[in-house]
């Protein structure tokens, strides 16, 4: 089996665009795959997705996916016909836009090997460890509540949500604040008032919903190292599940720092990249928690790096915050990890997430039920419908 053809495609959903690739064999066997975090630079990813294809992917055999992921990894050797080897040291090194043309290109092969084996990817990963999924969300994707809305209002949703089945969610009470938002520098002091606001809005959602459901705090790296030991003895106060990126990553000395000042397990990994990247993290006891972003790492990467966090009594709770072909893959990872804790989402995945698959994503009463079905599970992604959901500049 040799794949002859990689198609890419941008489809814009909810204010921002997902990008899909499109892996073809010669045998006709189709796999899918997507970059996560594409934003604003959707079509640089798709012109180096289809670069790399042409001289790293097309012609290789789609099992031979650590044989793929070190190529394209290291830019090393070429499987054009007459062209002879090729190699660059400066791609030889974990980055986030280099690792989600990895990532789609390799769990797209992935879906290929177990449609040809006609059995799940998970299967092939070890097996089932884990016959249901916890999932989450954000609970703005759950209920009606935004950050800067009244604390009451928080505890009315942080209701509807164990009301749906989920036993825990996450929130950002930062008004304002978010790294997202261009007009804040971070890393940033927190004020007073927002540390009054936070504790106002997890005492209401505690009181709401007592023990049945745990909270998760994301922040976004916003905040510097003093700024969030403060904000983190609030989320003490509450029993805070962990506290995620509080401080950027750039530096993990400081996130260590933070980690030996706070009883609250730190939550990192969606800007990071290889097992290299994740190493730090564990070596230096920075994070508790990887949230692996399966489709910037790949599949079997991934896999690695949740083995590396169980030598350290580390959990996994990978990222998703994009289309359903990544949380497919996701989905595979968490089925086979002993050290697996929850898995991320949008909302119920309903919607145009389900409306492009074949089969779609399963959530009941707060768990994900994985698919039984080959590959990814997800079935044929119906690219018909892409034209109904155009780039979004």
């Amino acid at each position: 089996m040799k794949i002859v053809d990689v198609k890419t495609y941008v489809v814009g959903i909810r204010r921002r665009n997902w990008v899909f690739c499109k892996v073809v064999t010669d045998d006709g066997i189709e796999g899918w795959g997507e970059c996560p975090a594409p934003w604003l630079r959707e079509h640089a990813l798709t012109q180096a997705i289809q670069e790399y294809s042409k001289r790293f992917v097309i012609g290789q055999d789609p099992f031979n996916i650590e044989e793929i992921w070190e190529s394209l990894y290291k830019t090393q050797g070429s499987y054009r016909s007459g062209e002879s080897s090729s190699h660059s040291h400066h791609f030889q090194h974990p980055g986030v836009f280099h690792g989600q043309v990895i990532g789609a290109i390799e769990m797209a092969c992935w879906d290929i090997v177990g449609k040809a084996l006609k059995q799940p990817i998970y299967r092939l990963l070890g097996g089932v460890k884990n016959k249901k999924l916890r999932a989450y969300s954000y609970i703005s994707n759950l209920a009606e509540w935004r950050a800067g809305d009244s604390p009451e209002k928080a505890g009315q949703a942080a209701v509807k949500v164990v009301e749906q089945g989920f036993t825990l969610f996450k929130f950002d009470p930062i008004p304002g604040g978010s790294a997202y938002n261009p007009s804040v520098r971070y890393p940033r002091e927190i004020s007073l008032k927002e540390l009054r606001y936070t504790d106002a809005v997890l005492k209401c959602m505690r009181d709401a919903v007592g023990d049945e459901c745990d909270i998760a705090m994301g922040t976004h790296g916003q905040l510097n190292t003093h700024s969030a030991i403060r904000f983190a003895k609030i989320l003490e106060k509450y029993d805070c599940l962990w506290f995620e990126e509080p401080v950027p990553m750039e530096n993990v000395d400081e996130m260590a720092r933070l980690a030996q000042h706070i009883s609250v397990p730190i939550a990192q990994g969606e800007r990071c990249s290889t097992k290299w990247d994740f190493r730090l993290l564990l070596e230096k006891h920075a994070a508790q928690i990887l949230q692996i972003m399966v489709g910037q790492n790949g599949i079997l990467e991934s896999k690695k790096i949740a083995g590396m966090a169980e030598a350290y009594n580390a959990q996994i709770a990978p990222w998703m915050a994009c289309g359903p072909v990544n949380a497919a893959a996701n989905i595979q990872l968490d089925v086979t990890s002993p050290n697996f804790l929850a898995q991320e989402g949008i909302g119920m995945m309903t919607g145009v997430y389900a409306e492009i698959l074949e089969e779609p994503i399963r959530i009941e009463k707060g768990y994900i039920i994985p698919s039984t079905k080959p590959g990814l599970g997800i079935g044929r992604v119906k690219e018909e419908l892409f034209d109904k959901y155009p780039y979004q500049p």
